[in-house]
């Protein structure tokens, strides 16, 4: 499956982003989904999963602020990311594995999120 992100940008703190993550090759439904975001000096982290049944996961650093969700008409996962916030900077990227528990082995090439103070 081939994943492509689009909607990052530069944002105010306290604003809103919306992510896209288009698949093509393959049904987003039978994938476990995940946004995952990478800053310069920071771990990669995994801020938002969803898997096929619906159930959705969050760190806590973004829980109650971002919401992950598919549409699967469009075959095309997001992420609303709202009261943003500086630390939020990063490169996001969506990633899709098969197998839950497993290595992802797909990945999007990313969209940046820069969050002004």
């Amino acid at each position: 499956v081939q994943l492509v992100e689009s909607g990052g940008g530069l944002v105010q703190a306290g604003g809103s982003l919306n992510l896209s993550c288009a698949a093509s090759g393959g049904t987003l439904s039978r994938y476990n989904m995940a946004w995952v975001r990478s800053a310069p000096g920071n771990e990669r982290e995994f801020v938002a999963v969803l898997v096929p049944n619906g159930q959705t996961f969050y760190s806590d650093s973004v829980k109650g602020r971002f919401t992950i969700s598919r549409d699967n008409a469009k075959n095309t996962m997001y992420l609303q990311m709202s009261g943003l916030k500086p630390e939020d900077t990063a490169l996001y990227r969506c990633a899709a594995t098969l197998t839950r528990g497993s290595t992802y082995e797909y990945w999007g090439q990313g969209t940046q999120v820069t969050v002004s103070s």
